[in-house]
């Protein structure tokens, strides 16, 4: 069921470990000479510092946060030589902006040398990644985001070129260590002590999703995220990323109206019972973001934003009387 999840005949994996776990271990196994990072938000912006730490040569590639990454501007990087490998988060949640990962996997094919490395930690399941089709060498997941399972597990799966170029690394490390990962699983094995739980409840989630359907299951994804998108407009406010470049699992909203963001999160969650986040880092009080992944549903976002309606009114009564 996972190899259908990830569009691949490769073998599937789950780590004990946050998707972090195996974003590190991705650098450790797949990066020999450079490693290109396109930084466009919080988490993207990570991937450079762990490169470095685990003592890899890594080049940024930023652009401002909510611009996407492009497709043409890595293939201009990449042209300079030099490079055998570059990280890539496919959805950045720190600003909802999803990147054109099948533009972005075309012009891949013309580097052939170069190891490409996805994150799609908040897009899993919540559009369609093909795995084998993209020519992608490892993707990885956490549980937590699209999945809507506890967090604590990664899910991930390598090319074999992946393996190949991990075979000749001296340097990839235990307990990431694609190889080990591989003679284990041909023993039906783990290479170090797994999460029993994460391994039942996956397989549960990954049952539901098979009995939804992957295109039921895309569909709902767009149609409650449009959802969210409507009310935004309805109320004044715009989406933080840049025009076509809107994540499917999260809507990160501009705070175009200048209220008072920490006092609507707190509001919506005192009196309605909701809990949503208030914008993340350098964008708190900037934006507010609202997650349309999982087991969200049209039933479950009309709720939610009714309760945002009447909060908003809330707060905007209160300011009035403050006045």
């Amino acid at each position: 069921m996972l190899q259908r999840a990830f569009g691949t005949e490769q073998t599937a994996y789950v780590s004990t470990s946050s998707a972090w776990g195996m974003m590190e271990g991705a650098v450790r196994n797949l990066v020999a000479k450079k490693v290109l990072t396109c930084m466009s938000g919080a988490f993207s912006d990570k991937w450079l510092d762990v490169a470095r730490k685990c003592g890899k040569e890594a080049e940024p590639y930023q652009v401002e946060w909510g611009q996407p990454i492009l497709a043409e501007e890595i293939e201009k990087r990449l042209s300079g030589g030099g490079f055998d490998a570059m990280t890539l988060i496919h959805n950045e949640t720190s600003t909802g902006t999803m990147n054109p990962l099948e533009e972005i996997a075309e012009v891949m094919r013309g580097f052939p040398d170069v190891t490409f490395i996805v994150d799609c930690v908040s897009s899993f399941t919540a559009r369609k990644i093909g795995f084998d089709e993209l020519g992608i060498d490892l993707l990885l997941a956490g549980t937590q985001k699209a999945l809507a399972l506890p967090a604590g597990a990664c899910v991930f799966t390598a090319s074999a070129k992946a393996y190949a170029k991990a075979e000749r690394r001296p340097d990839r490390g235990y307990y990431f260590d694609l190889i080990e990962f591989r003679a284990n699983a041909e023993k039906h094995m783990t290479p170090a002590t797994p999460s029993i739980s994460h391994f039942y409840a996956l397989k549960s989630k990954l049952q539901e999703i098979e009995e939804e359907g992957y295109e039921n299951r895309y569909a709902r994804h767009r149609e409650i995220n449009e959802m969210v998108r409507d009310w935004s407009k309805a109320n004044g406010f715009e989406l933080f990323p840049a025009r076509g470049y809107e994540s499917v699992s999260l809507c990160c909203i501009k705070n175009t109206r200048n209220i008072d963001v920490a006092k609507l999160v707190q509001t919506l969650k005192k009196r309605h019972g909701f809990a949503i986040d208030g914008g993340y880092g350098k964008l708190k009080g900037l934006t507010f973001r609202i997650s349309t992944m999982g087991d969200e549903t049209p039933m479950t976002l009309r709720s939610l934003l009714n309760a945002l309606d009447e909060s908003l009114r809330e707060i905007a009564d209160l300011a009035a009387i403050t006045t």
